[in-house]
């Protein structure tokens, strides 16, 4: 596992960006499997107050200081100017979630000096790992993509 990722993933803190109270997206199923597995999370949504029993926060920037870390789980090219505003707000790590990340959002990143991680979905990295993640782990290691 890259030594970064493994940094982030036992800092067991993230912001969520993309939080839904639809039970069928991505943004709920992070929120819901990261807090069962012992991580704090932050969800940042404008007009949710709650989300899974969890409080939102109505912009990014109300979370400054809880966490270095960030999980962006919305359209590419949305992701792309919000990797731009974590820079500038201070946080040091970025996960674009599958179907979130795009060129320009991980170049955004690098150019502000963030650890940026794309194309890679953060519950095959985050134990306990089970069921279909668990799979998709073990195929991604023995093809040399974990």
């Amino acid at each position: 596992m890259d030594k970064q990722i493994e940094k982030m993933v036992s800092e067991k803190t993230f912001a969520l960006v993309g939080v839904s109270s639809d039970v069928k997206k991505f943004g709920n199923a992070i929120l819901k499997e990261l807090t069962a597995r012992g991580f704090t999370i932050y969800p940042v949504h404008p007009s949710l107050q709650m989300v899974e029993g969890v409080k939102c926060y109505k912009t990014l920037d109300l979370v400054v200081g809880l966490t270095p870390n960030l999980i962006v789980c919305v359209k590419p090219e949305r992701a792309a100017l919000l990797v731009k505003e974590a820079a500038t707000l201070g946080f040091t790590s970025v996960w674009l979630q599958q179907g979130s990340g795009s060129k320009e959002a991980t170049e955004n990143g690098i150019a502000a000096g963030i650890h940026v991680v794309s194309g890679k979905c953060i519950l095959m990295y985050t134990e306990p790992v089970a069921g279909m993640h668990k799979f998709h782990r073990g195929i991604n290691k023995l093809f040399g993509k974990y």
